[in-house]
């Protein structure tokens, strides 16, 4: 009797065996999986697909370039001598915001099976120029100080501008809200910039 029963067993292990070899590689894939489709897009991926937009993918390509830029401006200002304390504690602020930020989007353009490259033919409002970040590399002191302040209220205007047409054509719960906290954060710190700016 044991062989007996046994021996169904055995075969529906084989079979699942089988089945999921032919899956490899893809978590998620289901048996109603229809013969000659491309697993990659099938399974945990179509359920990942069916709650996002064009607008969404587009907004995470977009703005993590933006705040990459961003953190490098950062960066740049936090390495010099003789920056007022208010600005260098908001240039590590906005790293310490825009950095989990940039990780979270990667791994929506990851889930979404998405490029994490912007296309080409695109532009993003705010975005320093080469020769803008050369100005702030040799700029010092209070000099430094001002461009930063002014260079970033103008990318922190060129994010919220993005943010706020995601808001507008997203459908992805997550990649809104986010959007919704990008405009009040950067709203804020524009507020917070100019204020300095008028102290320098």
């Amino acid at each position: 009797m044991h062989t007996k029963k046994l021996l169904p067993v055995a075969a529906t292990v084989i079979a699942a065996a089988i089945a999921l070899a032919g899956c490899s590689g893809t978590p998620g894939s289901t048996a109603s999986s229809m013969p000659g489709m491309d697993h990659g897009n099938m399974g945990s991926s179509q359920s990942a697909a069916s709650d996002h937009n064009t607008a969404d993918v587009m907004f995470a390509q977009m703005m993590i370039p933006h705040h990459t830029q961003a953190i490098e401006m950062s960066d740049v200002i936090l390495k010099k001598q003789d920056i007022p304390t208010s600005v260098t504690g908001l240039a590590t602020r906005i790293k310490a915001a825009q950095a989990p930020e940039i990780d979270t989007m990667n791994g929506w353009l990851k889930d979404w099976n998405q490029s994490m490259q912007m296309p080409s033919g695109h532009s993003m409002d705010g975005m320093m120029s080469a020769d803008d970040m050369t100005k702030l590399e040799a700029a010092q002191g209070t000099e430094a100080a001002k461009l930063f302040l002014t260079q970033m209220i103008t990318h922190h205007e060129g994010a919220i501008t993005m943010a706020k047409t995601e808001l507008t054509n997203g459908k992805n719960a997550a990649a809104v809200q986010l959007s919704k906290d990008i405009i009040s954060a950067q709203e804020s710190e524009i507020k917070e910039m100019q204020q300095l700016l008028s102290t320098l």
